[in-house]
């Protein structure tokens, strides 16, 4: 990677990896894409919607590009508010993303999601390779864009890579309609109210990372040796397993006064269900020497310390 465009720039993930990135390879050399203008200029940046791919396009060949790492999409709780408008940005976007790809031979990423698993999915350390049949839309999405990834290198060369994500955990932007969101939420109540209503019940078990985890994955996944990588795209990555009173023990360490209580949503919890409680990731730790740094108490602590700071 020399010079990488970025699109969902502002979002969750993408606003912490365009840092990062810039970090890494040089502030030029990297350019944020999203559907709205940055409120500040610390780089090149393009206003882009990715479901127009002629515009996609004539913003990476206008930049010299040679990789693309596509984070637009509609996330697990909205889409099924508006799981038609979900379709035409997840999977539009991916594709018109991938002919951008194929046509100018560049590298490329997208993450994929807990959400490609169901409940027919063997719940406890999920296999790399085990039955994916999902039961939201974003679920359907992120199965779809796993095989069309995987489509576009065996039919076209493209060098795809991807990996699947739990749910994610930052102090840095807020979430934007995740089924996880609650994990982050936790966090930003304890230091402001020290109690928070959890949208999710008692002992649902999800798998989670902190961000720093989910942005290292990323670059090493993109530096490793092709030759190494047997499955590339939809790898598991896995940190921490972990419900609502597993957070709240750990803040108790820190406030000892923080309380949970629980008004569950329907909807996410439903969600939430079909998901696995923890995924093994044995496939990324000998494909590319994937490994987690945080545990959740070391998580929680760098949390409570980074939200109190502001």
């Amino acid at each position: 990677m020399k010079k990488i465009l970025v699109t969902g720039a502002l979002g969750q993930i993408g606003s912490e990896l365009v840092t990062k990135l810039r970090k890494t390879y040089g502030t030029e050399n990297v350019i944020g894409t999203d559907i709205k203008k940055q409120e500040k200029n610390d780089g090149p940046f393009e206003i882009v919607d990715v479901t127009d791919g002629d515009r996609l396009f004539s913003v990476a060949k206008e930049h010299q590009v040679d990789t693309i790492m596509h984070l637009a999409a509609l996330l697990s709780a909205k889409a099924e508010i508006i799981p038609k408008m979900a379709w035409d940005l997840n999977m539009g976007g991916l594709i018109n993303a991938l002919e951008v790809a194929r046509e100018l031979n560049l590298q490329f990423f997208t993450p994929s999601s807990i959400g490609a698993f169901g409940p027919s999915t063997p719940k406890d350390h999920t296999p790399q390779d085990t039955i994916q049949r999902p039961t939201t839309m974003y679920g359907v999405n992120k199965v779809a864009g796993e095989l069309l990834c995987d489509y576009y290198y065996h039919r076209f060369g493209v060098d795809t890579r991807g990996v699947r994500y739990p749910g994610l955990i930052s102090h840095v932007t807020l979430p934007g309609g995740g089924t996880t969101d609650y994990a982050v939420e936790i966090y930003y109540e304890a230091i402001n109210n020290k109690a928070y209503t959890s949208y999710i019940a008692e002992h649902t078990y999800m798998d989670m990372m902190y961000m720093p985890d989910a942005l290292n994955a990323i670059m090493q996944l993109m530096e490793a040796n092709p030759d190494n990588l047997k499955h590339r795209n939809a790898f598991n990555i896995s940190a921490i397993s972990a419900a609502p009173e597993d957070f709240a023990k750990e803040i108790r360490k820190h406030i000892p006064e923080f309380t949970l209580s629980y008004d569950v949503d329907p909807v996410r919890q439903n969600i939430a269900e079909s998901w696995p409680n923890s995924l093994d990731s044995s496939a990324a730790a000998d494909e590319w020497g994937f490994k987690a740094e945080y545990d959740i108490g070391r998580m929680t602590e760098d949390m409570l310390e980074k939200i109190a700071g502001k």
